[in-house]
Formats: C-alpha cells, sequence, structure tokens
C-alpha cells in the first residue's frame, strides 16, 4: 500500500483494535492502571522511532519484520516495566491504584521525552556520547530525572484535600494547581506540533536558526508561548475548565497530527511549500482530531458505560485522555515505529 491510503487503513484498524482493548477494562482500571502502564511505554518508543531511527541497536534492526517489531516491542515492555516499577515506589508511594499524583508524572514524562528527542534533537546526549544506543538511554533517563524536578517544583494537589484519593505524603506542594500545570504542558506539546507541521518554517529559512542547542531554545519557546496562549484563550476567555479544555483543544490537536504526520508520514500536501503545506497540515490534524475525539466521546457510553463530564472528577475527560493519548496513541506509534506498517507495508 502507498500513502496517503496506508496511513488511512493503519489508523483506522489501530483504532478499532484500541477500542476493543479499552472495552476489556472497567473505567477505574483504565484511567489507573491501565492508562499508567501504557503510558510508562511510550519514552521508549520515541527513543526507539526518533533518537535511534528505528535503526539501532543493530543486533535487533538487522532483522526483517515482524521479528524486528517484536525486538522492539518486548524491549519497550521492558523498559516500560522498570519505568513503571520505580515510579510507582517512588512518586506513587506503592499505593494502589495509582494516585493521581502518580499519572500527571508519568504524564509530563511523556512531554519532557518529547522536548529531548525533537524539539532537542537528542543535544547534548548526542554530540557527547558516541554510540547512539547509549545516548538514547541516556538522554531517557535525563528526562525521567528532569520530569522529576519539574514535577515537584510545579504541580500542587492542594484541591484534592479531603477526597480519598488525596495522598498529603505525595503532594509536591508545587508552584501551581496540578490540573493547570499539567493542562499546560499538554498544551506546550500541542504548540510542538504545530511547528512540526510547518516543518520548522519560518526558522528554516535561515539554516543558522536549525542548528542546537539554538534550536531547542527558540522551539522551547515558541512552545511555552503557545501553550500559554493557548491556556489562557481557553480557560480565561472561555470560561473552559482546564481538564475540559484539554480534551477539546490540545489533546485533538496532537492525535489529529500524528495521525497526519506519522500515520500518512505527512504524504497529504507534499506537493505544496511552506507556509502553504503547514496550513493545509494544521486545518486537517484540527479536523481529523476533533472528529476522532468526538467519535471516541460517543462510543464512550457504549464501550465503557456512561460517565459524568466535569467537577470533581471529570471522569469523561480523564477517559477520553486516556483512551486517545494513554491507549491509541501508544498502538499507533508501536505500529508505525517499530513494526513499519508490517504487514501493511511488505519492504523497508
Amino acid at each position: 500500500m502507498k500513502q496517503p491510503g496506508l496511513g488511512i487503513v493503519s489508523s483506522v484498524t489501530v483504532m478499532a483494535l484500541s477500542l476493543v482493548f479499552i472495552a476489556a477494562f472497567t473505567v477505574p482500571a483504565l484511567t489507573t492502571w491501565v492508562a499508567f502502564v501504557m503510558i510508562s511505554l511510550i519514552p521508549m518508543t520515541i527513543v526507539i522511532g526518533v533518537t535511534w531511527g528505528a535503526g539501532h541497536p543493530a543486533s535487533l534492526s538487522r532483522h526483517s519484520q515482524p521479528i524486528r517489531g517484536i525486538l522492539y516491542l518486548l524491549l519497550v515492555l521492558a523498559t516500560g516495566a522498570v519505568v513503571a516499577l520505580i515510579h510507582f515506589l517512588t512518586v506513587g508511594g506503592r499505593i494502589s491504584p495509582p494516585t493521581p499524583m502518580l499519572s500527571m508524572c508519568i504524564i509530563t514524562s511523556v512531554v519532557i521525552t518529547f522536548w529531548f528527542a525533537i524539539m532537542w534533537g537528542g543535544w547534548p546526549f548526542t554530540k557527547l556520547v558516541k554510540n547512539p544506543v547509549v545516548a538514547g538511554l541516556v538522554m531517557l533517563a535525563a528526562a525521567y530525572v528532569v520530569n522529576w524536578l519539574l514535577f515537584r517544583a510545579f504541580f500542587d494537589f492542594g484541591f484534592m484535600k479531603g477526597s480519598p484519593a488525596y495522598v498529603a505524603a505525595l503532594d509536591p506542594r508545587g508552584l501551581f494547581d496540578a490540573w493547570n500545570a499539567q493542562v499546560f504542558s499538554v498544551t506546550a506539546l500541542s504548540g510542538m506540533f504545530l511547528m512540526l507541521n510547518f516543518e520548522l518554517w519560518p526558522l528554516t529559512r535561515k539554516p543558522s536558526l536549525t542548528r542546537q542547542p539554538l534550536l531547542g531554545l527558540i522551539w522551547t519557546a515558541a512552545a511555552l508561548g503557545i501553550g500559554a496562549i493557548g491556556m489562557a484563550v481557553g480557560t480565561e476567555l472561555f470560561g473552559l475548565d482546564a481538564p475540559v479544555f484539554m480534551v477539546r483543544v490540545p489533546i485533538p490537536f496532537i492525535f489529529g497530527s500524528i495521525i497526519v504526520l506519522k500515520m500518512m508520514e505527512d504524504s497529504i500536501f507534499k506537493r505544496f511549500s511552506q507556509p502553504l503545506k503547514g496550513v493545509l497540515n494544521a486545518t486537517v490534524s484540527v479536523v481529523v482530531g476533533v472528529v476522532l475525539a468526538r467519535l471516541f466521546a460517543a462510543l464512550a457510553p457504549v464501550i465503557s458505560g456512561a460517565m459524568e463530564s466535569g467537577p470533581p472528577g471529570y471522569m469523561a475527560e480523564v477517559w477520553l485522555a486516556s483512551a486517545l493519548l494513554a491507549v491509541t496513541f501508544p498502538f499507533l506509534t508501536i505500529f508505525a515505529d517499530l513494526f513499519r506498517f508490517w504487514p501493511l507495508r511488505r519492504s523497508e
């Protein structure tokens, strides 16, 4: 199959499998243990797909599909298990099911890994460490350390006091309301994807701006600015609660961008030049993301039963975020990055 048909068929197939997987769990299980474990797998898939380009280590990449994909998946599962266990014992305080503190910390680890791997292009790890496998693993470890420090500095769960889910000993008591900090990080990540839709235009007009570490600094500032503006418009101007804004705006855009840029391999508007291509890519990402998010939301009562939206629990919003980014997103990246669309694409 060729693009964009390959991406469309792959996305539909993977999303159908994701919904079947989601239907196997209760809402409490999906939004706690399942989401926590699945999200723990994502950073390693980012290292394999982005930092290693699915070409390292050679002992794995030399195999043909599906053996190569299976070996990479085993590596992801093993790494994810270690990451999940360490976070459960430390951030999670060995409390089952995972606390909101643990859930939010593991979510932001994905944001930080994207930040290191894409916006900073693996710098300085890929420059200081000659072995790409070691560089990728060191970068991953650094991402978790930085994420923990940011989590301790900025997340405050005081709004949960009096709730059975609140554990005072696990509350970092950071600078900002934890929901606002969480949604801001996701919105800033959507800023990264917006710039990917434009292939870093207009920075590419001056090659010196696309060299690290300058690119990382500029891209980080731009993503944070987009995150701040998006949060202000959504929560202040339109008065949306932070969790509601998250599942209506940044998450659908991120999800749509994954479909357009990764699953369809940026093939829809490849004949166009920037910035028109970026405008078209971003527009389709918005439309695809919003349509799919609403489809998942409409199927939620059928798959998992009725759920309440809004405060205090935001259960419908948490379910949708878990379904899109904690389950379907890793399924998509595993199929595209680890298995390279096998068996729909027979050769590299």
